[in-house]
């Protein structure tokens, strides 16, 4: 019946509108600093059978197919893409990329994440304290803490590879401290919260510690930013061929309307 085609194509149309949300966010995020673009990924929804596979023919033979009519589609998840983003130099000796896998581990809100998040930011700064901080709104302190005594010559801050980071204080250099990076068994799973942050859930499992450059680990490139890993040329066929889908169905429950159209006049 055309009500069935009128509430599937309606189905069609809603998930096309969150997919380009998503396509929307991900443009808009073009150039924000380690950010993983997200795609939508659909499911078709309930089927009405209207004659079993298998069943018994007017011959007394079985059927090879069945007669399923679907009742639409929906968005089931939208799924991180993790590959890394190109990088771009800098020259500010704070600014560091991860080259490889893994997650800075900064402080937050209690009431976010249970007070700890993940990023693949890598602009840092140093706050009114000595520590080093994300460069964001909030300026969420790094985790483990790194702290830059007074005297810190901040133009002598060396990174390296795996994480160690030395400075001159008072003319002498020093270790200042060690940065860490994260993995967890399922990324996808992280919950995104805004701020370049993303937090542990249940679906990601629990966030395995290690230095750079170890087993698995990526390693660091300082004076270097990790960009947007958002491909704007996909991203614009993406959302064309989301409009055509959404106009295709809205076709759809236009013809439908027609039909019932047709129906109603029967009874003239």
């Amino acid at each position: 019946m055309a009500v069935t085609a009128l509430h599937s194509a309606a189905t069609g149309m809603k998930a096309m509108d969150t997919k380009l949300d998503v396509i929307a966010n991900n443009l808009a995020n073009a150039n924000t600093t380690g950010f993983k673009s997200s795609r939508v990924n659909f499911e078709d929804l309930f089927y009405e059978e209207r004659r079993q596979p298998g069943a018994l023919n007017s011959l007394g033979q079985r059927t090879s197919t069945g007669l399923f009519v679907g009742l639409g589609t929906r968005v089931s998840n939208t799924q991180l893409d993790l590959r890394n983003g190109s990088l771009e130099e800098t020259g500010r000796p704070l600014d560091l990329a991860i080259q490889g896998e893994g997650l800075f581990k900064v402080q937050t809100f209690d009431g976010i994440g249970g007070g700890e998040a993940y990023t693949r930011a890598g602009n840092f700064l140093v706050n009114n304290e000595g520590n080093l901080v994300l460069g964001t709104i909030d300026g969420p302190v790094v985790e483990p803490a790194v702290n830059f005594p007074d005297g810190t010559d901040m133009t002598s801050i060396t990174i390296t590879g795996d994480g160690r980071i030395y400075a001159m204080v008072d003319g002498e250099q020093q270790e200042i401290g060690q940065m860490e990076l994260y993995r967890f068994p399922n990324p996808h799973g992280l919950r995104l919260v805004g701020g370049n942050l993303m937090v542990e859930s249940e679906a990601s499992g629990t966030a395995t510690p290690g230095n750079p450059g170890d087993p698995g680990y990526g390693t660091l490139a300082q004076n270097f930013l990790e960009a947007s890993n958002v491909d704007p040329v996909q991203e614009l066929i993406g959302m064309i061929r989301t409009q055509r889908t959404f106009e295709m169905n809205s076709q759809t429950i236009r013809a439908a309307d027609e039909n019932l159209q047709v129906i109603s006049r029967l009874r003239r």
